[in-house]
């Protein structure tokens, strides 16, 4: 729906929806190559709050507060386009189903053909490689290294 309306140079990274504190909030999360700055996110504000108010019958029921903002240094990475595209960096993602009694890994990316991706880590202190199927990830980001 919001998609259509969200035109290059802006790419929509994802939409999340939850309560926090005793707040519903919308957060549509949109990057740029060079980065968001304050006057895209209000631009976009402006597109996206009307959209939001055609949805029939309505999502959100509860009133909520939208949240046009960017990805951060720890962007989702929710497509195979997404995963393609951050070969060679740093990331943290999450299995249905541990591999080696492992459930999360974290490191650096080091290739991935749409079926499998292969990442480098540290397990203590011994270097490591791990072969992931696509259909076991549940959830991929970048991730900051410490």
């Amino acid at each position: 729906m919001l998609t259509p309306h969200i035109n290059v140079p802006y790419e929509l990274v994802d939409i999340e929806y939850g309560k926090m504190g005793s707040d519903y909030i919308l957060s549509v999360l949109v990057d740029k190559p060079g980065g968001i700055s304050v006057e895209d996110t209000a631009a976009l504000s402006e597109i996206i709050s009307p959209l939001l108010d055609t949805i029939k019958p309505d999502p959100f029921p509860e009133k909520y507060l939208l949240e046009v903002c960017s990805p951060g240094l720890e962007r989702p990475l929710k497509t195979k386009e997404a995963l393609q595209e951050a070969v060679g960096s740093y990331v943290n993602v999450s299995l249905y189903k541990a591999i080696d009694k492992q459930k999360v890994f974290e490191g650096e990316l080091l290739s991935f053909d749409g079926d499998s991706l292969t990442i480098a880590y540290v397990d203590k202190t011994r270097h490591k490689q791990v072969d992931i199927p696509y259909q076991a990830l549940a959830k991929a980001r970048l991730a900051v290294k410490l």
